[in-house]
């Protein structure tokens, strides 16, 4: 909007729209009138004053006087974002380079005030430039302090989450192991049932013999009873033949001469008698040997049948104290590695808690000296300020004649403490750098800076009452000087002590240097043993997949030792017999 010729309407308006506006950063109203009428000037500067967002201003040519300059005071002390403001080529005058070297004292952000053409002395313009390099190396360290703490952050950031990954990764190490082991434990068990299961059937398969030899004893009995009824028969077919002879003798006695043909007969009958008696004899004799024979396997049976069963318990012994004496030793493997991987655990959280508190103590103490270097730099102050004020006091009686020499010492002064005061600030922010309570030492800064700008505005009051105090005495410029010098080698003595309070905090950075060091080999040393730990890990897999081995070579030994004992077992000895 340059060379539009704007008067006290577009003044105004330019104000509404400056207080309204979240968007312009730029504006150039170069060649305009804006200066003349200072009631809309002054509402065009409320309305930046009130505005956020702009950061480049250009007033050149606009007849802007040393009110105006005063309006524009007001608005820069409550701007906070505008950086460059061109004013050349107006009537701002001596006042309105005063007015706007106070406001460039209590404003931050203001970089760049161009006020070339305006009728101001040089001191001021140089006070002003002064102002405007203060603000723009404090807004550069702002920078880097921001840009630094944004990194360190980072850093500890990626630390802490490096030191949760890995100690979330240990964490599922072992529940993987702890996992195997049940699984290990399982498939034990399962085979342990199966093996159960398998002693079972053998158990079932023995009772099954025990029924068979029963039933063969049964049949053994019911063969003995038929031989005794045989015998039984045998016996009383001899009697009846004894019986059959006598009566044949005596028929023969009484018959000899009756009958031959009887005789005959009767000769006839008993040879078929003595054959059949024969047949019968050898048909007892093959019994008895049957039944002899039959007793003698049912003997061995027997003996066969005490054997096997001495041979299962045997076995069954020999294996149960085999399962007691694996699971005996799977329960102590077991507990061993949950003990030593308990252990391990335990010692690790020990030495990630003794790092913790070793280096919370090293916090504690660094801030114990923070608080008491803050502590000096206070009372340094509070001196300063004491003085200062002394100072102010005795400056109230001199005249106006000595205004300009007294306004260049209390220049002087002034760049002195905010010489010291940066370097106090870039000297705290440093120490801000290596902390983690960066926030507390911001709002700090902040109200430190707060007690700067009261203290300015003391200063700009006092001033006033200089300007006020015209008409005193010419004889109190000496004691005034003298006063003046001693208060420059009491600021000299107190350069003095900052410079030994610089070399502290020099001496805290290495310290915190050191401490830097250290921590980063306490974290290669964590970083060791956890790698040790994920050997050990390691080392223990290979021992459980070995003991998982040998329970199964075990296990695959005792499935061929019952299936062999189950192949070789009397069954097929029951069997012809049966047949």
């Amino acid at each position: 909007m340059k060379g539009n010729n704007l008067r006290s309407a577009g003044a105004e308006v330019l104000g509404k729209l400056l207080a309204r506006n979240k968007t312009l950063c730029r504006l150039v109203l170069e060649w305009n009138a804006l200066g003349v009428w200072e009631e809309a000037f002054s509402a065009f500067c409320d309305g930046l004053g009130s505005n956020n967002t702009l950061t480049h201003l250009d007033l050149r040519n606009n007849q802007i006087s040393h009110h105006g300059a005063a309006a524009l005071a007001l608005a820069l002390r409550r701007s906070g974002s505008l950086e460059e403001l061109d004013l050349r080529w107006n009537n701002l005058g001596l006042l309105g380079g005063r007015s706007l070297l106070e406001a460039l004292q209590s404003n931050k952000s203001m970089v760049k005030l161009k006020v070339a053409g305006n009728n101001i002395p040089s001191d001021p313009l140089k006070a002003i430039e002064q102002t405007a390099g203060h603000n723009s190396d404090r807004q550069t360290t702002l920078r880097e302090n921001h840009s630094r703490t944004q990194v360190l952050s980072r850093e500890i950031q990626t630390l802490k989450e490096e030191k949760g990954r890995q100690f979330l990764s240990l964490m599922e190490t072992i529940d993987r192991q702890k996992e195997e082991m049940g699984r290990s434990n399982r498939s034990a068990s399962v085979q342990i049932s199966h093996l159960q299961e398998a002693l079972n059937e053998r158990k079932s398969a023995v009772k099954a013999l025990t029924a068979k030899l029963q039933m063969a004893e049964a049949a053994l009995a019911l063969s003995e009873q038929k031989n005794q009824s045989l015998g039984e028969r045998l016996s009383r077919l001899e009697a009846e033949k004894e019986d059959e002879r006598e009566k044949q003798s005596r028929r023969r006695k009484k018959e000899e001469e009756d009958s031959l043909l009887r005789e005959g007969k009767l000769l006839r009958e008993i040879q078929n008698l003595t054959e059949t008696n024969g047949q019968l004899r050898s048909k007892g004799e093959e019994l008895e040997q049957r039944c002899k024979s039959q007793q003698q396997q049912i003997f061995e049976l027997k003996q066969e049948l005490a054997n096997s069963t001495a041979e299962l318990k045997m076995r069954l012994a020999q294996a149960d104290d085999r399962l007691e004496m694996e699971k005996r030793r799977s329960k102590q493997a077991l507990e061993d590695s949950e003990s030593l991987r308990q252990k391990e655990v335990e010692h690790v959280s020990r030495r990630l808690e003794e790092s913790e508190r070793q280096l919370q103590e090293r916090v504690l103490k660094l801030e114990e000296q923070r608080i008491q270097l803050e502590e000096e730099v206070s009372k340094g102050k509070a001196a300063c300020v004491t003085e200062r004020v002394h100072a102010e006091e005795e400056l109230g009686r001199v005249r106006s004649q000595l205004r300009l020499q007294e306004q260049e010492h209390v220049s002087l002064l002034e760049e002195k403490l905010r010489s010291v005061r940066s370097s106090l600030q870039e000297v705290q922010l440093h120490c801000s750098q290596q902390k983690q309570t960066i926030s507390e030492l911001q709002a700090k800064n902040g109200q430190q800076s707060a007690e700067m700008d009261g203290c300015r505005r003391r200063v700009e009051e006092l001033q006033q009452e200089l300007a006020g105090k015209d008409q005193e005495r010419v004889a109190e410029v000496s004691r005034v000087k003298v006063e003046l010098q001693e208060q420059i080698a009491l600021l000299q003595a107190e350069m003095m002590a900052q410079g030994g309070l610089k070399a502290k905090i020099s001496a805290l950075e290495r310290e915190l240097k050191v401490l830097g060091s250290n921590h980063r080999e306490a974290l290669l040393d964590k970083e060791s043993e956890i790698s040790s730990l994920l050997e050990k890990l390691r080392l223990k897999e290979a021992e459980i997949q070995r003991i998982r081995e040998d329970e199964a070579h075990r296990a695959s030994c005792l499935q061929s030792a019952i299936r062999a004992y189950v192949q070789g077992s009397p069954l097929g000895h029951f069997g012809s017999p049966r047949k």
